[in-house]
């Protein structure tokens, strides 16, 4: 999140903490009402003044809200990282509640916009080490274009119907661009030499993919244009795009995507305000990262595990004074034997035991015992046990 937060803010982005739940309609309006996860997947509750609540399903629809409510100067530009909440079957890499970072910009169509978010996507996956990273694109036309598509592709879907699978057997003419995003055999085949929306799209919209395509070029973002890349809302128009990470499995490799929805604002009830934003998956990025091993596991979590034969006091003051200096650092509780709490220290990744028993206490010593290596025991003192473990681990770290 950290390394995420310092690429976007280097764009203007300012971190946003929305609600964790919102008013139903902020989604139902925000998504549509027809939508899988509207009708499926969001959990909704009535609070003890009967308001019909739901937990935030995803990011972007409670950000334009609070746009719509504060109407802040356009370009106005947000980031996020929010859990969601889905009602569905958990797979891998995707959870009931799972974790999103996102931005959101609004108060511009113009599709250099387009390009910044996609190229700040594009360069956190790249920051993290993924390097097998795919990137696919289409424009969805607009209000004045894709109508008379929306004609042309329910006419092809018609004469088809049969062999579409059965749940767009009956819905196909309500929504036609969901049968592209279908990803059952059946309707991939009826759908292969379907009518391609980018053969359809006006002139304006023909520039806007057009100048998109040559910025991601200047960029040096790689990127392939797939027919088959829609989204299902009205609002949405012109750009789409997701990311896939071919270290996955193909059936579960996104990892982020987005677009641009120039009729979402006005939807949630503001002044017609294009926008375009994206939302990567946490628990599915981590995923990538390790399957590519991005960034290993650090060998230990700790630099010292206290071992007390005292009583548990020293243990208590030793700790807190490694904690102080910035030293990660723990012991065992219970009063438990040596032999346990060296077991403990093993257990524990520590590079060090510190050893203290009556004759350490006598001494005004300590013992450091190495656990990861071969390395002789030294006794330090114990008023200058902080600055004595950080100088044995540097030496051994030279």
């Amino acid at each position: 999140m950290a390394a995420f937060g310092r690429q976007v803010e280097r764009a203007g982005y300012g971190l946003i903490l929305s609600p964790m739940f919102e008013e139903v309609g902020v989604f139902v309006r925000g998504m549509g009402e027809g939508t899988d996860v509207v009708s499926k997947e969001m959990y909704e509750f009535r609070d003890k003044g009967d308001r019909h609540l739901a937990l935030r399903p995803e990011g972007t629809a409670s950000v334009v809200r609070a746009f719509v409510q504060l109407r802040p100067p356009v370009v106005w530009k947000a980031w996020y990282v929010t859990p969601a909440f889905r009602y569905e079957r958990p797979q891998a890499g995707r959870y009931r509640q799972h974790h999103q970072l996102g931005v959101e910009a609004l108060g511009t169509d113009d599709p250099d916009l387009d390009v910044e978010v996609i190229d700040l996507c594009h360069g956190m996956a790249s920051a993290l080490g993924i390097t097998r990273l795919q990137l696919l694109v289409n424009s969805l036309g607009d209000d004045v274009c894709r109508p008379a598509y929306l004609e042309t592709l329910t006419a092809y879907l018609d004469a088809r119907r049969d062999d579409l699978c059965d749940e767009h057997r009956e819905r196909y003419a309500a929504n036609p661009l969901r049968v592209l995003d279908c990803k059952d055999e059946a309707c991939v085949r009826v759908t292969a030499d379907a009518p391609r929306l980018l053969e359809s799209l006006c002139g304006p919209c023909t520039g806007h993919f057009g100048r998109l395509r040559a910025g991601l070029d200047a960029l040096g973002v790689d990127y392939t244009i797939d027919h088959r890349l829609v989204r299902g809302f009205d609002y949405y128009t012109r750009t789409a795009f997701e990311f896939a990470a071919l270290a996955l499995e193909a059936a579960q490799n996104g990892i982020g995507g987005g677009g641009r929805y120039d009729g979402l604002v006005e939807a949630l009830g503001g002044p017609p305000t294009p926008g375009i934003g994206f939302a990567i998956g946490i628990e599915r990025l981590l995923q990538a990262c390790d399957a590519e091993g991005a960034f290993p596991t650090p060998a230990t979590s700790l630099d010292a595990f206290v071992v007390d034969l005292t009583g548990g006091g020293a243990a208590r003051d030793i700790t807190d004074e490694l904690r102080t200096a910035d030293l990660r650092a723990d012991r065992a509780f219970d009063r438990r034997s040596a032999r346990a709490q060296l077991k403990a220290a093993d257990r524990s990744g520590a590079d060090l035991a510190l050893i203290v028993g009556p004759d350490e206490v006598a001494a005004g010593t300590v013992t450091v015992h190495w656990l990861r290596s071969e390395r002789d025991e030294e006794t330090v003192p114990r008023h200058e046990v902080a600055k004595a473990v950080r100088d044995v681990l540097e030496r051994a770290r030279s």
